[in-house]
């Protein structure tokens, strides 16, 4: 991951925009530590999806874990009319 403090981001923010196309580019500041991070499009999207998936799974886990009664794969069908 390329470093910048944010001054240096200021200055150049086109090149570093271009870097963060190939990795990701940690802004720091002064007093603050790290500031912020820019990432590519496509890294975002993946990272996302990454973090909506780990959240299914949980999801997953809960319901497993439910005492309540399930359905029946008749009866919902059933109740849709299938």
């Amino acid at each position: 991951m390329a470093s910048v403090t944010l001054s240096e981001f200021r200055a150049r923010q086109s090149d570093y925009i271009a870097t963060a196309q190939r990795e990701p580019v940690e802004i720091t500041s002064r007093g603050v530590g790290r500031r912020a991070v820019v990432v590519s499009p496509d890294f975002f999207d993946r990272a996302l999806e990454a973090l909506e998936d780990q959240e299914d799974i949980r999801a997953a886990a809960a319901a497993r874990t439910e005492s309540e009664p399930r359905a029946s794969h008749t009866d919902v069908k059933a109740e849709f009319g299938l």
